[in-house]
């Protein structure tokens, strides 16, 4: 069964925002902290809308002061999606 990109995105993205408000950091904050994302990408992301690449996972980590495998520490249902 293929798995949805869209589908994947979004999980992440919903993953990505429960972390900043756990953190109780605002997306100005990640953007500070990362040094080099933009408060728009950290919104795609969050919404699902961003597929990002690698270094901006980097970066998005480092602005949430994880690493970057506390990121991709999300539930996903591969049988299902």
């Amino acid at each position: 069964m293929e798995i949805k990109k869209e589908t994947v995105l979004i999980k992440f993205g919903e993953h990505v925002k429960k972390l900043r408000k756990e953190l109780k950091l605002s997306q100005d904050d990640v953007v500070v902290n990362s040094d080099r994302l933009i408060k728009a990408t950290v919104s795609d992301i969050e919404n699902g809308k961003r597929n990002l690449s690698f270094t901006t996972l980097i970066d998005l980590a480092k602005g949430l002061g994880k690493h970057p495998k506390e990121l991709l520490d999300f539930k996903i249902d591969l049988d299902k999606e």
